[in-house]
């Protein structure tokens, strides 16, 4: 019996280590975005994460929000430098996300000043 017990708590610790590692390592989609840089935060109660947002439309009814990993402390500098300028960023989006990582399953791996559209000479 108690063989049976401990194969089964086995099992559900590698089904869990699985789902996780599938969650953390495998991404749906990799992109580029660009739009006005408009919030880069840390926030939460319990751990915090990095959340940001860029506006994508000239009257901000297009929100991009994503997220950063704590280990990307160079995208996190550039992204607080370029707070409310014209930005191009780098994601992958993955299936779904874990409340220690962030808020967005969309994960800021880049990021690139550009020149705005709106204001070409």
């Amino acid at each position: 019996m108690k063989k049976i017990i401990g194969l089964i708590i086995v099992a559900f610790l590698v089904i869990i280590g699985i789902y996780y590692a599938f969650i953390y390592f495998v991404t749906y989609s990799e992109g580029v975005r660009s739009g006005e840089l408009i919030k880069i935060s840390s926030k939460g109660y319990i751990t915090k994460t990095w959340e940001g947002e860029i506006s994508q439309g000239i009257s901000g009814a297009q929100i991009f929000s994503f997220s950063v990993l704590d280990k990307d402390q160079e995208v996190i500098e550039k992204l607080q430098e370029y707070q409310g300028q014209y930005v191009k960023l780098h994601y992958v989006e993955r299936y779904s996300t874990f409340f220690w990582l962030g808020d967005s399953k969309y994960f800021v791996t880049g990021v690139q000043k550009e020149s705005s559209p709106h204001f070409r000479n």
